[in-house]
């Protein structure tokens, strides 16, 4: 008999931990704007300009554990309220930046922005993937990221427009989409407070008191969370990078660059994120993940090898394969560890650090080269999620 994708119980619950995938996949996205905004604005390095993503993806390596542990403590809601109260402020924080037009106090602004999202990754990412029978956790984890997918699309096109938008006089204001968006998140953080979301009870009394060394025997998390580090190295860079790419490329200028990121390479995320979860109710998702590894390294040594529109192709194809490995890599690696579940989601949710890395060096590589060779960044990361697939692949043989 086939699962249910959600039990009936929990559609409820799940609706609205969806509707946060949409939220962070917003605000992540808008940085990848503001990483050629800063670069314009403050003239500065493809390098430099990486420090956004630092900023944010390095909450998400210190904050991470202290959030595990808060949701551990006081459960699934509270984390999220607070983790969309810190957003909230993180959104705020950006009229202050704006009127000082200050680099540094941006970066505050992002870091504690970056805080709040990583309260409700840590929240929703285990949560959605226990509301329903554990034979398609995969699957049901990466339907709800497909609504971060959606979020993703809107965010570097509103963002976009408002930054590159050629008829303005002036110099376009940051914090005015950002208070927007900051109280329209308090909007969402009081209906969080007025619902009640079931528990989700994994563990005993006395494996709550089990040493966290023995996380760590679990060989499927351990390689998990080497495979989720190099993929959030590939994604994030390749995002960051994406309106230098096809600007310097001679291909479009940044407003329609932004443009085309939102509805032409996110959408093709979302899209194939959807697909992956369909496919994933049918096809093992350890066999998915090792085909989708396998197209994205051939896509980005295309961009690397710079032959024109065969190049192009494989940028897109990277967008189109990756989509669904973040969640399946989750989800596959919280498989069977009971009482640690939460634990060993919060150490997985340190592992965007991996996108300030990636970033960081790729915008190096860019600066003393060309953007397609910084793409080696990128392959890099997908080869050693490639390596992963193969493993899990071999085990579940």
């Amino acid at each position: 008999m086939k699962a249910a994708l959600v039990k009936k119980e929990y559609l409820t619950p799940f609706v609205l931990i969806t509707s946060l995938f949409f939220l962070w996949g917003f605000a992540r996205s808008i940085l990848d704007v503001l990483n050629k905004h800063f670069q314009d604005a403050f003239e500065m390095t493809k390098a430099s300009s990486a420090l956004v993503q630092v900023s944010v993806y390095l909450a998400y390596f210190l904050m991470a554990i202290p959030a595990g542990l808060y949701i551990n403590r006081y459960g699934y809601r509270r984390g999220v309220v607070f983790g969309l109260l810190l957003f909230a402020v993180g959104a705020f924080l950006f009229i202050p930046s704006d009127l000082a037009m200050s680099f540094a106090f941006f970066l505050v602004s992002l870091f504690v922005l970056g805080c709040g999202l990583v309260f409700l990754e840590t929240a929703a990412n285990p949560y959605a993937a226990t509301l329903g029978d554990p034979r398609t956790a995969a699957s049901r984890l990466n339907l709800a990221q497909s609504f971060n997918g959606l979020g993703c699309i809107f965010g570097p096109f509103i963002m976009g427009s408002i930054l590159f938008a050629e008829s303005s006089d002036s110099a376009p204001s940051i914090a005015v989409p950002y208070t927007v968006l900051g109280v329209f998140i308090l909007l969402v953080a009081l209906v969080f407070t007025r619902v009640k979301l079931p528990e989700i009870q994994q563990e005993t009394k006395a494996e709550e008191k089990a040493p966290i060394s023995g996380l760590w025997k679990h060989k499927g998390f351990t390689l998990g969370i080497i495979a989720l580090l190099s993929y959030e190295i590939a994604e994030i860079a390749i995002n960051s990078f994406f309106v230098n790419y096809v600007c310097e490329d001679g291909w479009m200028e940044p407003l329609q660059a932004s443009a085309l990121l939102s509805f032409g390479a996110l959408a093709l995320f979302m899209v194939a994120r959807v697909i992956g979860s369909l496919v994933m109710s049918r096809i093992a998702a350890e066999r998915v993940l090792c085909f989708c590894a396998v197209m994205t390294v051939i896509g980005t040594i295309l961009v690397i090898a710079n032959i024109g529109l065969a190049s192009k192709i494989g940028l897109f194809a990277c967008y189109a394969f990756e989509a669904i490995m973040f969640p399946t890599i989750f989800a596959i690696s919280l498989k069977g560890l009971g009482a640690y579940t939460k634990r060993a989601s919060s150490y997985l949710m340190m592992t965007p650090i991996g996108g300030a890395i990636g970033t960081y060096v790729m915008g190096y590589v860019a600066d003393i080269s060309t953007m397609a060779w910084a793409f080696t960044v990128p392959c890099a990361g997908y080869i050693i999620v490639l390596h992963y697939s193969l493993t899990v692949v071999q085990k579940r043989s």
